[in-house]
This record gives C-alpha cells, sequence and structure tokens, in this order.
C-alpha cells in the first residue's frame, strides 16, 4: 500500500494546477472542488474513512465506481449530473499519471469507467412577444426597477451566461457609438458583444443613476447587492423569478415548466436563428468554442427566416416606457473556497 495522503494533491491541484497550469475559471474551480467535497462525504459516511486519513491507494477503480453508483442512488443525481462528476474524476486522474507516472494503471482503471447514455436535453425558451413582455414589466421610473430592467434586458440582448453577468463591471460598458459590452467568459475568454441603441440608452440611465459613471467606480460590480458587493446568480435568479411569476399569469401556455436566468441567452440564441442570423455570428454571441455546440439551436426550430433582425431583436424596452494546509482539515480548506 503507498501510505500517500490524498488531500496533499487534491490541494496541489485545487490550488496551484487547475488555476496556473490548466487556466481554468473560477466557478470551473468551483465545480471540481464541489466534486471533491462529495468524494470526501463518500468516502467517510460509505467507507468509514475520514478525509484526512484518505490514502492514494483507496482512489481506485472499486471506490469510484461506487461513488458515481451512490451519486444516483443515494443523492438522486441525475446522468448528466453524475457524468459530471465522473469527467472531473477522470481530469484528476490525468493530472495524477503527469504527476506520479507509478500510479499510470491504478489511473488508467479509473479512466476506463465509462460514462451513461443520457437522453438529448430540450432547450428551453419563450417566444419574442413573451419576451417583450417580460422585459417590459420593471418599473424604471423607480431606482430598483431601473436597475432591474437593466439586467433583464442586458441578459437577453448580450446572451450572456448569469456569471458572465455577475462579473460584469462599469469598465466593460462602451455607451458612446457603437455601444458593446465587453464579456469575460469560460476559460477568461473574452468577447465584444454590440448592443442595441435602447440597450444602451437603459445602461447608461442606470448606470447615472447608481452614480457608476464616475471613474474611481470602473472595476466595481455593475450590479450590486445592498451591502456593495457582486449580485450573485442567486440574487440574479430571484430578480428573473419574480418578474416570470407575474408573466406567467397571462403566457403561462409559452412558458417552459422551468424558467431559468439561462434561459434568456436559449431565448436570443433561438429569436436570432429564427430571423436568418448566421450560425457564426451566434456562435461568437454566445461564446462557444465549437460551432457544434450552436447548431443545437438550428435542430429545434424549423422557423428558420420570419424576420429582419433589426425588425424582430429590438425588443428592449424603450426609455419612454416606464490554500491548505497542515492545521486545517481537508474540508474546511474546500469549504473556505468559495
Amino acid at each position: 500500500m503507498k501510505f500517500i495522503n490524498l488531500s496533499i494533491y487534491i490541494s496541489d491541484y485545487l490550488s496551484r494546477y487547475l488555476p496556473g497550469i490548466a487556466g481554468l475559471s473560477t466557478n470551473t474551480i468551483f465545480s471540481y472542488r464541489d466534486m471533491f467535497r462529495l468524494l470526501l462525504n463518500f468516502y467517510e459516511c460509505e467507507l468509514s474513512i475520514s478525509p484526512e486519513k484518505i490514502l492514494i491507494d483507496h482512489f481506485n477503480q472499486n471506490n469510484i465506481t461506487a461513488f458515481v453508483k451512490w451519486l444516483e442512488t443515494n443523492r438522486n443525481n441525475s446522468i448528466s449530473t453524475r457524468n459530471i462528476r465522473l469527467a472531473s474524476i477522470h481530469s484528476f486522474c490525468r493530472y495524477l499519471m503527469k504527476k506520479e507516472p507509478s500510479l499510470m494503471e491504478e489511473m488508467r482503471q479509473i479512466l476506463d469507467i465509462p460514462y451513461k447514455k443520457t437522453k438529448k436535453g430540450t432547450i428551453e425558451y419563450i417566444n419574442q412577444d413573451t419576451m417583450r413582455f417580460l422585459l417590459s414589466l420593471p418599473d424604471i421610473r423607480s431606482k430598483a426597477g431601473l436597475r432591474d430592467a437593466t439586467l433583464l434586458s442586458l441578459l437577453y440582448d448580450t446572451g450572456c451566461r448569469v456569471q458572465e453577468l455577475c462579473d460584469l463591471r462599469p469598465i466593460d460598458i462602451r455607451l458612446n457609438t457603437p455601444a458593446t459590452v465587453k464579456i469575460t467568459g469560460k476559460g477568461n475568454k473574452i468577447r465584444v458583444v454590440p448592443i442595441l441603441p435602447s440597450m444602451s440608452k437603459l445602461l447608461g440611465d442606470y448606470m447615472e443613476s447608481y452614480s457608476l459613471n464616475k471613474d474611481n467606480l470602473n472595476f466595481s460590480p455593475l450590479f450590486q447587492n445592498r451591502m456593495g458587493g457582486k449580485l450573485t446568480r442567486k440574487g440574479i435568479s430571484y430578480i428573473v423569478d419574480k418578474y416570470v411569476k407575474i408573466v406567467k399569469e397571462t403566457y403561462k401556455q409559452y412558458f417552459p415548466d422551468k424558467f431559468t436566468p439561462h434561459c434568456f441567452r436559449h431565448s436570443k440564441s433561438m429569436h436570432l436563428l429564427q430571423a436568418g442570423v448566421n450560425l457564426i455570428y451566434i456562435r461568437d454571441l454566445l461564446g462557444h468554442v465549437d460551432i457544434k455546440t450552436t447548431e443545437i439551436y438550428a435542430r429545434i426550430d424549423g422557423e428558420m427566416k420570419r424576420k429582419a433582425l433589426e425588425k424582430g431583436m429590438n425588443l428592449v424596452p424603450k426609455d419612454d416606457l416606464p490554500i491548505w494546509q497542515e492545521n486545517k482539515s481537508l474540508l474546511d480548506w474546500l469549504n473556505s473556497l468559495g
């Protein structure tokens, strides 16, 4: 048996390898961290091995096979979630193979654990009329309403991911013609997305109302909570849910069972596609690396050419409408990461 504590490698992997060598984003690293939390919980609850006593030999094919089965049966994880956790483990195995070549065979056995086939998911989105109604709901005569209107409209107009919206700063906004938003996406890849004049006007009014157009606030969060900190994904979900609940009273038949902030991104993509916009442009707007990721939208809707982009896309309300260390347990260290 190799009397090497697994925590040494987990610590190095999360604090040095993923951010420094692999160059992964904070949110991706948090996803790996969450996997390790579950794995440590599994070892402790199911195998009676406390986190600080897990050895490299305990990280083997039999235990990992039992772990992914435990995710499905005990935690009711979907097959998709189970596969995501397994992919994280596979990535860690490849790191260990480079770090400790003597572990090559053991890691290869874990890499042989297969992914399960999943049903192709559906893309949840709403039509343009429903989206237009949703974006018009916030009362822009109030300060809070102006913030909500700007937030919802920016989610739609840029097609950005929720975390990308959380990370926006005033310095990322260009209001002069041509108005753009600089978005930092997955892997810290930056893309510049053009916005419509109505979106630019709404953003300008919002930034002026919240005094975000001052130079000393250039690097502050564009959308803030009551404490002045960055608005979280949970905070954005709360705002979205508040208005979706109202819209469903009128347009319930047009709404998916679960409408999340990410559905703004799906809706924008579908509306562009239906207006005849080239998939390459949609790919660049969304920040997809592979055009195949974008092609899923083309397979979903057959109504490809309805209206020109300028006529069909301007839904934004106009302004006349209202490091793990020896003295710290591994689980505590994982929890401290965010």
